[in-house]
């Protein structure tokens, strides 16, 4: 992905230049999204073991049959007590550039079922927007959902996927958690951290996902993990958006984590938060060097209550500041 520094100072000359609301939009979200049938690295390595999964659906937006492309990398559930996840990627690569991350997903005991949005990789062509990509993964929960009925199932986003996925679970009530990692609270908070983000720009913001309103919304446990050196989306983005939800909740900030490696730094806090919050049994997650048949994953009902703000290793947390 692009360094969103960009993005402030592109949206500063858009708000002098643009000809009209339809460039700015198109513009806009171009540059959020970055849409691209590309990946990076040995893509059929990396996906390896994993099936290519097609949702067909009729557009509400458009009008029009859409299609998406997902990868599903997990055998059929054996019992009720077997979790299942949709995983929501981020900008600018195809779902294959996720796999080392739906990889560990799958050994932390979770069956995945990872999608490109409409305008990536395989899925249906088109320039993506905020609306398209919240219909796109309603889509895929839908399509989750009738086929694993009786799993928990679960909503993961990285980076904009954990803003969609937060929209998500604010519209469905069949989630049995939420999971992001190195998610902000709002474009416009994003814009604001930058360089430029003294600049009046908020009210030239179309495509805004706005987060942290919508996760006032959400039913289920909300697990928050960023890392400590993500350059691009800053940690009190992620705490901001966590100090906005009001159900059971657990907020993970990984020393050394950046906006890529965080999953793989954090392996061992990622155990101990899913053990914590939504009881995961730690003998049903496997080590990423096991090199051993992966055992079926089982999962407890998740805890009720509230839970104290704190990272896993049990140390209560300060109170953070919203991003300038």
């Amino acid at each position: 992905m692009k360094r969103w520094t960009l993005l402030a100072s592109v949206f500063s000359l858009c708000a002098l230049l643009a000809a009209g609301c339809s460039t700015l939009d198109a513009q806009q979200r171009e540059w959020i999204f970055q849409p691209s049938d590309r990946s990076w690295g040995n893509t059929a390595s990396m996906t390896q073991g994993m099936e290519d999964v097609w949702i067909d659906f009729q557009s509400s937006l458009t009008g029009e049959p859409a299609r998406l492309h997902g990868l599903w990398l997990g055998g059929a559930p054996e019992t009720t007590d077997t979790p299942v996840m949709l995983y929501l990627h981020g900008a600018r690569y195809n779902v294959a550039g996720s796999a080392p991350r739906i990889q560990r997903m799958h050994e932390l005991g979770f069956s995945v079922l990872a999608i490109d949005y409409r305008g990536f990789g395989k899925s249906s062509k088109g320039l993506p927007s905020e609306e398209s990509a919240r219909e796109d993964a309603r889509a895929a929960w839908t399509w989750l959902a009738a086929r694993h009925p009786k799993q928990h199932r679960y909503i993961f986003g990285h980076s904009l996927g954990g803003a969609i996925g937060i929209d998500l679970a604010a519209h469905v009530n069949d989630e049995s958690g939420t999971i992001v990692e190195s998610t902000f609270s709002s474009i416009a908070d994003v814009v604001a951290s930058f360089k430029w983000g003294w600049l009046p720009l908020g009210p030239f913001i179309t495509q805004r996902f706005e987060a942290i309103d919508k996760v006032k919304d959400i039913g289920a446990p909300l697990l928050v993990v960023h890392g400590t050196a993500d350059s691009l989306i800053n940690p009190t983005l992620g705490r901001k958006l966590y100090d906005a939800a009001t159900v059971p909740k657990l907020f993970v900030l990984v020393e050394g984590g950046s906006h890529h490696n965080t999953n793989s730094v954090g392996e061992t806090q990622y155990r101990s938060a899913l053990t914590q919050l939504f009881r995961m049994k730690p003998e049903n997650m496997v080590a990423s060097n096991a090199g051993v048949p992966r055992p079926t994953p089982k999962l407890a009902p998740p805890a009720g209550g509230a839970l104290t703000p704190q990272d896993v290793s049990g140390k209560v947390l300060p109170p953070v500041p919203a991003a300038i």
